[in-house]
């Protein structure tokens, strides 16, 4: 069973990208990514030898930082807003 169904997708553009068929939202976007970097992090807790999704982990994690700082240098209040909903900086 895939953990990310296209019911759960379209919240996540909903909710941040103000419609659920607007896919092309940076928001949305770092939204799905952050949720999938999650579970790809459960999956390495338990399989730490699992060197080729260490490797898709990684990539995934400097796409979302890209779009980030795309983000900040575009709308720097959406940024700090997407950034307090998501949890990413402590």
């Amino acid at each position: 069973m895939p953990y990310l169904t296209t019911e759960k997708k379209a919240t996540f553009f909903k909710e941040l990208g103000g419609k659920s068929n607007n896919t092309g939202s940076i928001e949305g976007q770092i939204a799905l990514l952050t949720e999938r970097i999650n579970k790809i992090s459960e999956h390495l807790q338990e399989n730490k030898k699992d060197f080729s999704t260490h490797r898709g982990l990684m990539q995934l994690v400097g796409k979302r930082k890209r779009l980030l700082t795309y983000l900040s240098k575009q709308d720097l209040q959406g940024y700090r807003q997407l950034i307090e909903k998501l949890g990413l900086r402590k």
